[in-house]
């Protein structure tokens, strides 16, 4: 069985530390591609200062989507952003997980 959720649950109890979660912490949401939408606040975190190669799949320069299938990664003012089309959830977890786990 996939544990992405439960790694992703841990990530976020990990920077819980009675000041963190305060100001920071992770959002998912949909969006009207559709798709997802999922921002985590690197701010406060070792990943904060880690360099991240942005990933576009079927997007354009401005990260529109450009089919059905689609999936941008990137980060922006000390967030990371992932979206992508309706299938793309799990991956865009996973993506920032990986990026997550390499030193």
């Amino acid at each position: 069985m996939d544990d992405t959720l439960q790694e992703l649950q841990r990530w976020y109890a990990k920077h819980c530390d009675g000041e963190w979660e305060h100001q920071y912490g992770i959002k998912i949401t949909t969006c009207d591609n559709p798709g997802w939408w999922m921002k985590i606040d690197l701010m406060g975190t070792d990943l904060n200062t880690r360099l991240y190669k942005p990933i576009a799949d079927n997007v354009d320069a401005s990260g529109f989507p450009q089919g059905d299938r689609w999936m941008h990664c990137f980060i922006k003012d000390d967030v990371w952003e992932g979206a992508g089309d309706e299938t793309k959830l799990l991956i865009i977890i996973k993506m920032f997980l990986a990026w997550a786990a390499t030193q």
